[in-house]
């Protein structure tokens, strides 16, 4: 419901944007714009064309560039840092938290790196390069290293007159780390439970000793994971060491979901989640080509399986009405199996400990849908040609076929994940293979035995 409501919201703002820019009117574009936020923006701007793009990206506020910058796919920052001098680059981004910062910092120029590094502070590039030290998609480039710690055997009224002189929390603040003399993790304490407490309470009776720190080499996958289990809003992130290096915050974490949703659902598609809606015509034919290659061998592999029984097709011209049946039912039925398979695998929840049970399960679940829709079908086929042995054919076709499909939908993205594939991107291509390949062979050769000897 939230979901349709946002996307209700974008396509009104778009509506509303393209009509004022369509209209030449700049002062209503620039008044709706910087009405929005950074992330609506962005939206906004991966919504509409180059030209009006352009446009657009003029009238953003200057002091929003940098949370726009960081708000969108990485085709769509391309061009828009491409309408940006390197000063105004380096005064957008030097501002940006360091963990934002790192997402931005490989697609700058080089020249406008060396300015962003000197117009920061020792302690600030040092925590930028740390970040960066950590490979991608893991809780290490995920952290922000700006983080408040305090120490177990101080009390509150000390904490609350360092919280008064530091003058201001990092976003998303919520806890306190409390950290030993050499910066290992103890626990958190509230921000609620300073302000309700005795000034003279101690601060290693408050600490919260039960949320486990992330180490800082988890994937990606698994800090959304725990974040999704435990409800945080942020977590410590530590060393081998349990040292404290950082904390990953809530914002960062909806990033990942958001990033891992279109991941699924554009790869299945073989297509890139960083793709620009509006991507020159070269550039989006070359990624889309090498799969649908790949699907056109795949198709004259469906095809010369056909051709084999060519002489039983032209005997039982009813055949080529039907074969089409057989082979779309495999491939919608591997489909729901896939789509579980892949949402499994990126959660987790599906590995080598479990996928035995769920193969037996959904291969019983594949013979009672193919039995019930293959009675249904032998029957429409009866009243259609009046040959019960047709009828049976292609009933028992339809069958083998979801059990098949059943089988590809499990193990197909199972083995290419264990082969360092990415299950999301290629499973559908080889599960399409299988029940169109395997259809067409089952019903037409079942026909060839029954129908024409």
């Amino acid at each position: 419901m939230a979901e349709a409501v946002r996307h209700d919201k974008t396509a009104r703002q778009l509506r509303l944007l393209s009509d004022a820019l369509d209209s030449g009117r700049l002062g209503p574009v620039r008044r709706l714009v910087n009405t929005l936020s950074p992330a609506e923006i962005g939206n906004l701007l991966e919504s509409l064309p180059p030209a009006k793009r352009t446009v657009v990206w003029g009238l953003v506020d200057a002091e929003d560039d940098g949370e726009v910058l960081v708000h969108v796919g990485d085709e769509v920052r391309e061009s828009l840092l491409a309408e940006m001098d390197p000063d105004e680059i380096v005064a957008a981004v030097e501002d940006l938290d360091i963990d934002d910062l790192a997402d931005l910092v490989e697609d700058l120029p080089d020249t406008v790196i060396d300015e962003v590094l000197k117009s920061m502070d020792r302690e600030n590039r040092d925590r930028l390069e740390q970040v960066l030290s950590y490979p991608e998609d893991t809780a290490g480039r995920l952290m922000n290293p700006d983080v408040v710690t305090v120490r177990a055997d101080t009390t509150v009224d000390v904490v609350l007159r360092y919280l008064r002189l530091r003058g201001e929390l990092p976003e998303h603040t919520d806890h306190l780390y409390v950290v030993s003399r050499r910066h290992q993790y103890l626990g958190r304490i509230a921000l609620a439970s300073l302000l309700t407490c005795e000034p003279g309470d101690p601060i290693n009776k408050l600490v919260d000793d039960e949320q486990p720190a992330i180490d800082v080499d988890e994937s990606a996958d698994e800090v959304a994971r725990q974040f999704s289990d435990h409800d945080w809003l942020s977590a410590p992130v530590v060393d081998d060491g349990n040292v404290l290096l950082g904390r990953i915050t809530i914002d960062d974490v909806v990033d990942i979901i958001r990033e891992r949703a279109e991941h699924q659902a554009l790869g299945a598609a073989g297509l890139d989640e960083e793709e620009d809606l509006f991507s020159p015509i070269r550039r989006a034919m070359r990624r889309r080509l090498i799969w649908l290659t790949i699907n056109l061998g795949t198709a004259f592999l469906a095809a010369s399986v056909v051709g084999q029984f060519e002489a039983t097709i032209e005997k039982i011209v009813a055949l080529a009405v039907l074969m089409p049946i057989v082979a779309g039912m495999g491939g919608n039925a591997g489909t729901q199996v896939l789509a579980l398979m892949v949402r499994g695998l990126a959660l987790g929840q599906v590995g080598a400990s479990n996928a035995g049970v769920l193969l037996w399960k959904e291969v019983r679940l594949a013979l009672l849908n193919g039995l019930t829709l293959g009675s249904l079908l032998g029957i429409v086929v009866w009243f259609w040609f009046r040959d019960w042995q047709l009828s049976l054919v292609i009933a028992s076709a339809l069958t083998l076929n979801l059990l098949f499909a059943a089988t590809a939908g499990v193990t197909v993205p199972l083995t290419l994940k264990r082969l360092g594939f990415d299950p999301a991107l290629a499973s559908s291509i080889f599960l399409t293979t299988v029940t169109d390949v395997l259809g067409f062979f089952t019903f037409l050769g079942l026909a060839t035995l029954v129908l024409l000897h």
